[in-house]
């Protein structure tokens, strides 16, 4: 990585959610509470701009600028999303040991049981645009359902449903295969949790597998279960410049 011009100026919060910090509106907030300091003395205007020789402390401790880190994961079943589990359960963090030294994070949650594309970093910045509700990006779930769906209730998820967390429809839905009419492919921007099992819950049908085959541009094409890769420059610049669904 090319080193930081030591005279360029950049904004606080971007430099802490840069740092793998927090997201920029939480670094604005621990600039408000006073809880950043610049050069040892507390800092709580927002918009402050710093250069590369400026040192920042976050808690007593000085936020240093990490390498990017950008791993997609094809997650397993039985498998939390989580950091770390009191229960020992595997987690995702145990798949992916070793991939980086920085401290990388999952980005949203997949079930337990969920398989699938999940993306952990470091980026801060790009985990709050990837999640948060106004930039909600398109995933798409193959789903297996304990008997077979019915064309009626193919429409109705499609036209929406009415869930005890307010409306929800899928953006696209259809058979997954020609010959098994337990088999779906969801399209679906809402990050609701465990959206697609309660949609076909709602419906009387109870999900006996679900896998997610894509998410924000992301697929698990060649990527075997349990495995995972290094993004590639074109997918994390892809990823930046938000110009997925």
């Amino acid at each position: 990585t090319t080193l930081p011009d030591p005279n360029e100026q950049v904004r606080l919060n971007k430099y802490m959610a840069n740092a793998g910090l927090c997201s920029r509106r939480e670094a604005d907030e621990f600039i408000l509470q006073g809880l950043i300091k610049v050069n040892g003395e507390v800092v709580t205007e927002l918009g402050t701009k710093i250069s590369h020789s400026d040192v920042v402390e976050y808690d007593e401790k000085v936020v240093t600028l990490e390498k990017k880190c950008y791993i997609l994961l094809n997650k397993p079943k039985d498998c939390v999303t989580t950091s770390d589990d009191p229960n020992g359960r595997l987690t995702v963090m145990d798949l992916v040991k070793g991939a980086c030294n920085e401290r990388i994070y999952p980005v949203g949650r997949l079930d337990r049981n969920t398989t699938g594309v999940l993306l952990l970093t470091n980026d801060g910045d790009l985990a709050s645009k990837l999640t948060h509700p106004k930039f909600v990006k398109k995933k798409i779930y193959h789903v297996w359902t304990d008997h077979d769906i019915t064309e009626d209730d193919m429409q109705r998820i499609a036209d929406g449903i009415e869930l005890e967390d307010g409306p929800i429809h899928a953006d696209a839905i259809s058979y997954a295969t020609d010959t098994d009419r337990n088999q779906a492919g969801i399209e679906i921007h809402s990050g609701r949790n465990r959206i697609v099992r309660r949609i076909f819950e709602s419906l009387g049908y109870h999900v006996t597998k679900l896998d997610r085959v894509y998410f924000a541009g992301l697929t698990k094409k060649n990527l075997p279960r349990g495995r995972w890769r290094y993004l590639t420059q074109e997918e994390v610049n892809y990823l930046k410049m938000g110009s997925f669904e």
